[in-house]
């Protein structure tokens, strides 16, 4: 087994909040808890107050959540002043002395710049520019932090494509499972509680509802198909809720917990993944596209570039972008939920993506970049 850093604490600057859906960030991390210090470090929350503080919570051994709160009147070189000071203090608060960085947005070199970790790694998981609401600095603020980097992971291949020429230390990390965890959808579930009254077929979603759904497309399947019944569970996040289809067949179960997940998919027939081909959507490799099928449950999405290779063109996942297309694609799958060929494929595909091979992999990559450092530390400390 290759060496990973264990004597060193890992600082994760992230835009996302450690309880608002459980990915990426989530899966790797509780990894790295299990050798090190983590510090999740989350946006601030801005609120009617005077002196801003630090909410440190101790979620698992060693994985720490920081939340910065502050007053919401400050502009915003007020704002990186008093997390840059936040910051230090949680430094020295909790003794981080020989440590690594962990970006997930490049906007918290804003407050990071001053400080000298061992090894500085962007995880790259989505293009955060081209979401609805993007802050316009990001691009900029993305090309100092790729100066400052010494390892570069992306969320899939698309990504990997848009970035590999702007370092040279830029890998590929497309989304990964927990398939024991999603297997178990494969045994017999009762329905639960939200789910029971709701009729079959059942074509569900799972994942944050924002701009990235075709909203058109789901409506114009709901009435193609009224006898069908479209289950979406998630969040709704950066649109107006009122904008969503409201048909009778389609039912809003809101976030659920990761653990109860698996009862869900259980109970349903096909899953869908309904993505908008927009901006928002150009480079993402949904987590959920191998969680499905981990389920057993046929899948069908839009045309999405990391769905379409490798799921598609390895006919695991059936491609359509139109309301017509799609429910004939569905009408298709819908007997095949079962079918052990289908499934042994799966499987098959499925047994070297794990979340704990990616993290393992990372880490790897952690340790080689810090040898690399020393070694030439020492070198040309021997020089002089």
């Amino acid at each position: 087994m290759k060496a990973i850093c264990t004597d060193s604490d890992l600082v994760v600057f992230s835009h996302l909040r450690w309880d608002f859906v459980f990915q990426r960030p989530q899966h790797l991390m509780t990894r790295y808890a299990l050798y090190r210090r983590v510090y999740f470090v989350e946006e601030p929350i801005f609120e009617k107050m005077e002196s801003p503080y630090l909410d440190v919570r101790l979620t698992q051994d060693r994985l720490h959540v920081v939340v910065p709160h502050m007053p919401n009147h400050l502009s915003p070189r007020e704002k990186d002043e008093v997390m840059r000071g936040l910051l230090d203090s949680l430094f020295e608060g909790e003794n981080i002395q020989n440590y690594s960085f962990w970006y997930y947005t490049p906007m918290a070199i804003n407050f990071s710049d001053h400080l000298q970790p061992a090894v500085t790694i962007y995880d790259c998981m989505d293009e955060l520019s081209k979401f609805k609401g993007a802050d316009p600095a990001l691009i900029e603020k993305e090309r100092l932090l790729l100066m400052r980097t010494d390892l570069v992971f992306t969320g899939g291949y698309s990504l990997y494509e848009a970035k590999k020429d702007r370092h040279m230390n830029v890998h590929p990390f497309p989304s990964a499972i927990d398939a024991a965890h999603f297997k178990t959808a494969r045994e017999t579930h009762d329905d639960p509680a939200d789910q029971k009254h709701i009729k079959r077929p059942r074509l569900g979603f799972v994942g944050v509802i924002d701009e990235r759904m075709d909203l058109e497309l789901l409506q114009d399947m709901a009435l193609l198909r009224p006898q069908w019944e479209f289950v979406l569970i998630g969040p709704v996040v950066k649109i107006n809720p009122a904008t969503l289809p409201r048909e009778k067949n389609i039912h809003y179960l809101g976030k659920k917990n990761y653990q109860d997940l698996p009862r869900y998919l259980s109970n349903w027939d096909c899953a869908l993944m309904p993505f908008a081909k927009n901006e928002a959507t150009q480079f993402i490799s949904p987590t959920k596209t191998p969680e499905y099928l981990a389920a057993g449950l046929p899948v069908v999405s839009t045309s999405i570039r990391d769905v379409v290779e490798p799921y598609g063109t390895n006919k695991l996942v059936e491609i359509a972008d139109c309301a017509k297309d799609f429910v004939a694609r569905v009408e298709r799958v819908l007997a095949t939920k079962k079918n052990a060929a289908r499934i042994e494929k799966i499987d098959q595909f499925l047994k070297d993506i794990s979340w704990d091979r990616t993290w393992r992999k990372m880490a790897e990559m952690e340790a080689h970049v810090l040898e690399n450092k020393n070694s030439f530390n020492r070198s040309y400390d021997n020089l002089n």
